[in-house]
């Protein structure tokens, strides 16, 4: 059954794994700190213990490249038993620098849905993490031109959506959210009477996985790519 989109007059987007390629280099970057603390333990074990550390520094950090090192650090001189020698911590600072350095790989399709709906829509980018770095990927990604407005919240919840949507004066009935986490750019939108299209990436991080108990009985429209989205709201 065709959605209906007719009443939606502005669109979010989420930045990272649905304009570009993110959460790729994140698990390159896990595999190559794994290398490094090989002689401790089994990548299995660290990237359990590292993990474990970067949801107990959610509060402290927050999202993005730094707080992801922060928690590298932490976790390498757990495993360490705190022997870690001073070439391995530059090592696995080199990997931060590395993943701030990399290219902005944009998805498919994005420049050709972006480029068919800024003249028809109000168009926002919203995403989360460190300021500097997401200001960063927007300015190499070339693609700030398409939106009215870029928000960079500390979180994605229901909380903040409504109160970003209240300081646009956007009425959630007649916002569409766009992003490929369900529990960052889906449900909340769900739980606060608005609208929701997910777009999968093929890489999830583990906080961003729900279950399917969290998404039974919620309705949103699943894409394939973000380029399908365009019928939906083109066709009209």
């Amino acid at each position: 059954m065709q959605a209906d989109l007719s009443h939606i007059k502005v669109i979010g987007f989420d930045a990272d794994d649905t304009l570009w390629v993110n959460e790729t280099y994140f698990r390159d970057a896990e595999k190559s700190f794994s290398q490094i603390l090989s002689r401790f333990e089994t990548p299995n074990n660290i990237d359990q213990e590292l993990f474990r550390v970067e949801i107990e520094n959610l509060a402290f950090y927050g999202y993005g490249i730094k707080a992801f090192v922060l928690s590298m650090l932490e976790a390498a001189l757990k495993i360490s038993n705190y022997q870690l020698l001073p070439k391995e911590v530059e090592s696995i600072l080199n990997i931060g620098k590395k993943m701030i350095d990399h290219p902005v790989e944009l998805i498919d399709g994005v420049i050709e849905t972006l480029s068919t709906l800024e003249h028809r829509y109000r168009l926002i980018l919203i995403t989360k993490g460190d300021l500097l770095d997401q200001e960063r990927k927007l300015k190499k990604s070339n693609l700030a031109h398409y939106f009215h407005h870029i928000e960079v919240l500390s979180e994605k919840k229901e909380e903040n959506y409504s109160g970003l949507l209240n300081q646009l004066d956007i009425k959630p009935s007649e916002f569409l959210m766009v992003g490929n986490s369900l529990k960052s750019d889906v449900l909340p939108l769900i739980h606060i009477k608005s609208n929701a299209a997910h777009v999968p990436f093929h890489t999830t991080w583990q906080h961003e996985i729900v279950t399917e108990d969290e998404t039974n009985g919620k309705h949103y429209l699943t894409l394939k790519n973000v380029k399908e989205l365009i019928p939906y709201l083109i066709s009209r």
